[in-house]
């Protein structure tokens, strides 16, 4: 692989997307342009020329006059031909051209028409817009207000100071800078003032302070409403003499002072600290470290590093550090493999550098197919070109996976979102050369793994690299003129006589692998002004010819990878280079070449060890492979022993054959082994390392602590400490004691020989001297670091009547809400003996102690409760005798009150032999480690009573001869842990289970499955069976009926299945006289065991009439009878189906319907060899209740089936219609009438017996005068009568099937409401209209025949308020009413038309009009008048005979 990295101004190439390229590639690709379009040009100059060589201009012309005159002649005969078709096609086009001129001004008037109303409605809009922007600035329109005023600062001379300032208000402000009340202008003094304004903040930068100006600047916010400032000092400070305010040759003079230098002395401590970190791909992580700086100041802090291996982290999309606040941090945006590491935090100031490192390991994210690879890691890109870039990666772990089989290499270009896959076939190393780039374009690539079961996810993106030759820069010249300027040109400009170039030169392979072979050379020197272009021949050795191979693309690059080369035989590669002149000559011929890896797969890793380092890693070393070139580093796996289940350890591959593997269980033994990773793959696993069990490395134990005076005679001073934290993987051996006197610097040990107690009398003190004291552990490996040393004891006799303070709090079994605080008693009880103790306890950072226990605590031990999880406590402990409360202990250490994840509590049980025992399982323990019984607390000594027996990571506490004296709380912790330990409370219910299990156990019986049991059988045969767990064939039984033995026979069949333990007896007819109790007995051996059943009084009554169904049923299923009984359901369209399940027919049985007793028909006979019959009830309602029959019937008997369809079942069906009508009900609609607003949910079925309400507001509706409820098959209703306000909002039609209940809702408010409400008083109104009209009630007959002479009197009755106006019309004309014609109204109701002596001429249509100011109507009556003597005539009405509506 070429070890080219790439060129500097690649790394800091600016990438743009397609559309937008760098000024000086867009100028090179247009010159090209302009060069081939000139070519081209030229090229067609050049042809047109060599034409015109054949024939003169002159003779061309006589050529072409002869031949117009030969097409002349046959035009002419032609147009003859032609002449009368002239005419007729002139008029179809007149015709034509007119018809689309009128189609043409028609779409020209639609257009205009168009375009003017789209102005029109452009020019309402904006005007409506303006006025609202104008009613919104209105409101929001507010003078300007400084949010974040100036800040004086203080600089040294040459730094840059920025000032910022914030600013709200509306419009927005416009800010103005002032020095010294002088308006500041950046055009005054160009480079010294530089303003920016963004998002309200406005920043004043002074580059390259000086000494003048220091001054007072003012910030003036300015706007319509009104104006505000703020001012700030700047002061600049100059140096004096040696005085230097930064590093000499550390800064530029042209550069400010960096912000992040810090040359300030710092003491740093870390105070919290990121751990060995686990996450996975994908996710958000943040290592934090909190910071204690000393000094703290605003403007100067030390500087944060961040590293990852030893490599610099800087500000990326992927990782975000910072600095502040106490503390320093590093953000992954998205995690990925790439991001694993030893991560190192530097801080760094004059003093020097404190760090801290920790590892974090990034697993894979789960795979998209289920056994697919992890994704790789570490993309780079190398030897990039024109066209051409080398991308290399890292391959993944495969740990549980199938290997890898090869790799997929995505391009992206910059600026879009298209992944292009370069490779068609899986690539098997771990590079690959990407061909056919675009030139001067940005490209990222990523690459996926595949392995037999899929293809895994995309590693992470690489950076973006240019597609540039870098030669290009080296052909650059730069000449530097006087002051700032510089002329640049091309060394090309230079070579302007060179045509055809030059052959390429040192043609040699760069890359060799299996699949392909990279050639690299030099370009041709001198090389011309014209753009180059490659061209690669190959010959295979000894065939003598040559074979060009990019024939279709011409290569921009001094590189190409050749592929598709016969594996194993050599080949020889010659380049040409070419422009728009021509070709080169060929280019030496290379040596012989291969197709083959330059490096093979390395080989498995030597020997591997591994050794203890903490509770939870171990290190793991192992010898480097025999050939360790090119390798990306290592991968280990572990596995728990025994279950040869392999984890990873890690995800990157390392470098070093060192690795401190993490996140094992403590206790636990594993083996590692380990392989190597290179380009080309991975080799063989390793040797399994020897098993180790995951503890901590023998270490000296850490620091006693706790220090405490217990008491003091003025002579002589007791102390008491606590255990050392860690004792370091070994037995604390003893404590050595070192003393001083106050004022005095050096310490004198107290002991020369070790102390094994934790508490010791120190003599030969000076009475009322002060002391301090410290204490060191020591094991097998050493002395310790001594104790941080005591507070200054004053050597002072106690003589207080009241006890002095206990001493020694310790902690078990902490849990989530509780904890168990233990202590020692005090050393000086005082005047009297203690008789108890106070617990009191508070938050870590809380100032007010509580106290735990309202009565003195007798025990030296108290279950402290009620406590929050996850918060920190501190406690102390108060004895008590008779003179008071005595000396508190000292404050304990803070103990956070939460449950450790896998706590283990105690087990009880009793073991093969019954020996009842406790248990407690500990995988934290050391080689240190003590399991620690107790008893109420107090460690048990009684070893007649008990005996502890400890295997491994777990002990047993057995009771010897267990009775009611071993009730009580049992305690066991472990020593050199953190903190584990756990208690069991040995009540009288546990005792007596375990006595019961020790007791079977040592007296063994027949364990049973199942007790003596009944069955009934089908044919009313009751089987008595009962089931042991296993019985040998030895087993021996018998059963006992009412103290009687009975044998197998007829009457009672008795059989053992000694595979199954099931013993059994049917009895096959069961009668009144088999009352009794039924008894087992088996014995197997020693062990024995029976079971008894009783069958008495109703127990007895119950089986007899279930074998004497069983028995009945038997005989009803030998004819047609019913499968499953009648039943029901509710279908999809509201019907009721009751239906049932046949069985044992044929064709002659008959199957019939009843209801209350009387036959029901149906439409067709059922198929009984369908199996089901059902009968459908189309819509249910009360009128359907009563009890349904079903009977079936043939020669050999006959069945019945009943269901009443009543009470809970007609309940029942109701629901169900609600159910399938709820799913189906439609969305509120609004329907008005005269009387209210009615509100309609459609569905397909509804009864008022459903379960459907109405609510408004979320409140309930009861029918009233107001609300009127109600519905029809298809809808419910409710109306609003009269409506008001009050009426108005939501709405909501529910109806509730049993179990879910179906809402339907509707906002009757806004415009809804109005235009209801409109549509409501419209309708009233015309009610109010139709009720009041001038009607006819009734009198008037559609035909009325009389005869001549005699006086016809027409009379009706007339309606209307107010009384309406009566007009009778004769065929359609108003009548004239004199003598012969009379008219009446009486009462304002009663109209009548009397015609007297009515003759011929009176025959017609006469009509009433009855009319007042809301309308009226118009009844027609037919008159016909006959002579005498003749026949009646038959007369038929005129119209219709109906009333006509007439308006107002």
């Amino acid at each position: 692989m070429s070890s080219k990295r790439v060129p500097f101004y690649q790394r800091r190439h600016k990438h743009f997307d397609q559309s937008y390229r760098n000024i000086e590639t867009r100028y090179l690709v247009q010159e090209y342009a302009a060069r081939r379009a000139a070519s081209r040009q030229a090229a067609t100059y050049q042809t047109s020329s060599s034409l015109g060589k054949t024939t003169c201009r002159l003779c061309a012309k006589r050529f072409h006059t002869s031949s117009e005159e030969a097409s002349l002649d046959y035009q002419a005969k032609s147009l003859e031909q032609k002449s009368h078709h002239a005419s007729e096609e002139k008029r179809i086009r007149f015709v034509s051209d007119l018809a689309s001129l009128h189609e043409e001004i028609h779409s020209a008037r639609l257009l205009a028409r168009q375009q003017l109303d789209k102005v029109a409605i452009q020019r309402m809009v904006e005007e409506k817009m303006a006025l609202e922007r104008y009613a919104v600035e209105e409101t929001i329109s507010r003078a300007p207000e400084i949010l974040v005023r100036l800040r004086s600062h203080t600089v040294w001379e040459k730094m840059a100071v920025r000032l910022y300032v914030t600013v709200q208000g509306f419009p927005r402000p416009v800010v103005q800078w002032y020095k010294n009340e002088e308006l500041i202008t950046p055009a005054s003094e160009p480079g010294k003032y530089h303003i920016e304004s963004k998002y309200g903040v406005h920043v004043l930068e002074i580059n390259r302070a000086h000494y003048d100006d220091t001054a007072t600047y003012t910030a003036v916010a300015t706007n319509v409403h009104g104006q505000a400032s703020t001012n700030a000092a700047v002061i600049v400070r100059r140096y004096r003499g040696d005085e230097e305010p930064y590093p000499a040759g550390i800064l530029y003079g042209h550069l400010p002072l960096p912000l992040d230098m810090c040359f300030t002395h710092f003491d740093v401590q870390f105070l919290e600290r990121f751990g060995v970190t686990f996450g996975v791909e994908g996710d958000t992580l943040t290592l934090r470290c909190g910071l204690l700086v000393t000094p703290e100041l605003t403007r100067l802090r030390p500087r944060a590093e961040w590293y990852r291996d030893d490599v610099l982290i800087k500000e990326s999309k992927w990782t975000k550090p910072f600095f502040g606040e106490g503390q320093a941090a590093l953000s992954f945006t998205h995690l990925n493999k790439d991001d694993e590491g030893l991560y190192t935090l530097r801080i760094i100031s004059k003093g020097g550098v404190n760090e801290y490192s920790a590892y974090l390991f990034v697993r894979d994210a789960e795979a998209v197919v289920m056994g697919a690879p992890g994704a790789p890691m570490d993309v780079k890109c190398h030897d990039a070109n024109r066209d051409y870039v080398i991308v290399t990666w890292k391959p993944p772990n495969t740990t549980h996976e199938a290997p890898v089989i090869g790799y997929f290499v995505d391009r992206c270009e910059v600026g879009t979102d298209n992944w292009v896959q370069c490779n068609d076939a899986p690539v098997k190393i771990c590079k690959y050369p990407v061909t056919g780039l675009f030139e001067g374009r940005s490209y990222t690539f990523r690459v996926r793994a595949v392995n037999q079961a899929g293809i895994s996810r995309p590693s992470r993106n690489s950076e973006a690299v240019a597609a540039l030759d870098p030669v290009d820069l080296e052909r650059l010249q730069t000449i530097h003129l006087e002051g700032d300027k510089k002329i640049v040109i091309y060394q090309d400009d230079l070579e302007g006589d060179v045509k055809i170039p030059g052959p390429p030169t040192n043609v040699h392979a760069s890359e060799t692998s299996k699949t392909y072979v990279v050639l690299s050379w030099d370009p041709p020197v001198p090389r011309g002004k014209e753009p180059l272009s490659y061209f690669i021949e190959k010959s295979m050795v000894g065939s003598g010819s040559w074979q060009r191979v990019n024939a279709q693309v011409a290569v921009r690059s001094p590189r190409y990878a050749v592929f598709d080369l016969a594996e194993g035989k050599p080949y020889v590669f010659r380049v040409l280079s070419a422009n728009k002149h021509g070709i080169s000559d060929p280019s030496e011929i290379t040596p012989p070449i291969q197709a083959q890896e330059s490096i093979v797969v390395p080989s498995a890793p030597g020997r591997v060890v591994a050794a203890r380092n903490t509770r939870t890693s171990v290190i793991v070393q192992w010898d480097k492979p025999k050939h360790e070139e090119d390798l990306f580093g290592y991968y280990i796996d572990c596995s728990v022993v025994g279950s040869n289940h392999w984890e990873p350890c890690n995800h990157k591959p390392v470098k070093h054959n060192r690795f401190a593997v993490h996140g094992l269980a403590t206790g636990e033994k594993y083996v590692f082994r380990v392989k190597a990773a290179n380009a080309v793959g991975m080799s063989e696993n390793s040797q399994e390392s020897d098993p180790i069990s995951v503890q901590a490395a023998l270490t000296c134990p850490s620091y006693p602590y706790g220090l405490t005076l217990l008491n003091c005679d003025g002579h002589t001073m007791t102390i008491g400490w606590k255990l050392p934290r860690f004792s370091g993987g070994s037995n604390i051996l003893g404590y050595y004691i070192d003393k001083r006197e106050a004022h005095h610097h050096n310490w004198h040990e107290v002991n020369s020989s070790l102390i094994k107690e934790r508490i010791y009398t120190v003599e030969d003190l000076t009475e009322n001297a002060y002391y301090q004291f410290k204490i060191a552990a020591a094991n097998i490996a050493g002395i310790g670091q001594p104790s941080d040393p005591s507070e200054h004891f004053k050597c002072e006799a106690w003589t207080m009547p009241e006890p002095g303070p206990p001493y020694d709090l310790t902690f078990c079994e902490v849990r989530n809400t509780s904890l168990v605080i233990l202590w020692k008693a005090p050393v000086y009880i005082g005047s009297s003996p203690v008789t108890g103790y106070f617990v009191d306890y508070k938050e870590e950072e809380g100032e007010e102690w509580l106290t735990f226990n309202e009565k003195p605590e007798c025990h030296r031990y108290l279950k402290v409760t009620e406590l929050h999880e996850g918060k920190t406590y501190v406690f102390r402990v108060r004895p008590v005798n008779n003179a008071g409360i005595g000396r508190p202990s000292d404050v304990s250490e803070a103990v956070l009150v939460q449950a450790k994840p896998g706590t283990k509590e105690i087990t009880s049980g009793v073991d093969e032999e019954g020996s009842i025992y406790l248990a407690f399982d500990c995988k934290e323990m050391s080689d240190a480690s003590q399991f620690s019984w107790s008893k109420f607390y107090d460690e048990l000594e009684d070893s007649d009573r008990f005996r502890i027996e400890t295997i491994g990571d777990q002990s047993k506490l057995y009771f010897k001869k267990p009775d009611k004296e071993d009730l009580g709380t049992y305690a066991v912790a472990v020593s050199d842990t953190e903190g584990v330990s756990s208690s069991f409370i040995m009540d009288e219910e546990e005792l007596e289970r375990l006595m019961t299990l020790s007791h079977e156990i040592r007296n063994p019986t027949i364990p049973l499955k199942s007790e003596l049991a009944y069955e009934i059988l089908d044919r009313g045969q009751v089987r008595f069976w009962l089931q042991a767990e296993s019985i040998s064939s030895d087993a021996t039984y018998r059963f006992v009926i009412n103290d009687t033995e009975v044998a197998d026979g007829e009457t009672h069949k008795i059989k053992c299945d000694r595979s199954t333990g099931i013993i059994e007896m049917v009895m096959d007819r069961f009668t009144i006289e088999n009352e009794g109790t039924y008894t087992v007995q088996l014995q197997d051996g020693k062990a024995k065991n029976q079971s008894s059943l009783v069958l008495i009084g109703d127990a007895f009554k119950d089986v007899l009439a279930e074998a004497e169904f069983m028995r009945k049923e038997f005989l009803r299923k030998q004819g047609p009878h019913f499968e499953e009984y009648l039943n029901w359901e509710v279908s999809e369209e509201c019907e009721v189906l009751l239906f049932c399940k046949v069985a044992n027919t044929k064709k002659e049985s008959i199957f019939r319907w009843f209801k209350d007793g009387a036959s029901l028909d149906v439409e067709e006979l059922p198929d009984l060899q369908k199996g089901v019959v059902c009968f459908t009830i189309p819509r249910l309602s009360k009128k359907e209740q009563g009890e349904y029959k079903a009977t079936l019937s043939d020669d050999r008997g006959q069945d019945i089936s009943a269901l009443d369809v009543s009470g809970k079942v007609y309940d029942d069906m109701i629901l169900g219609l609600a159910r399938v009508s709820g799913k189906s009900a439609s969305e509120l609609k609004i329907h008005c009438t005269p009387e209210g607003i009615r509100l309609q949910c459609f569905m397909k079925y509804y009864t008022e017996e459903m379960k459907g309400s109405w609510l408004h507001r979320e409140s309930k509706i009861s029918s009233s005068e107001k609300m009127r409820i109600g519905g029809s098959e298809e809808v419910a209703w409710m109306q609003i009568c009269e409506p008001t306000e009050k009426d108005k909002g939501h709405y909501t039609f529910e109806l509730f099937d049993g179990k879910q209940s179906y809402k339907r809702t509707i906002d009757l408010s806004g415009q809804a409401y109005d235009d209801a409400y409109a549509e409501f008083q419209r309708l009233k109104a015309a009610a109010f209209a139709e009720k009041n009209r001038g009607k006819v009630i009734g009198g008037l007959p559609d035909v009325v025949t009389i005869m001549e002479g005699k006086t016809l009197n027409m009379t009706c009755t007339v309606f209307g308020n107010p009384d309406p106006e009566v007009v009778w019309f004769k065929n359609d004309k108003e009548l004239e009413l004199n003598d012969h014609y009379v008219v009446k109204v009486e009462q304002g109701k009663y109209a009548s038309l009397a015609i007297k002596g009515v003759a011929s001429e009176d025959s017609g249509k006469y009509s009433i009009n009855v009319k007042n100011k809301y309308g009226g109507e118009m009844v027609d009556v037919t008159v016909s008048v006959y002579k005498h003597g003749e026949e009646l005539p038959d007369v038929k009405p005129g119209g219709s005979g109906k009333a006509r509506p007439v308006a107002p």
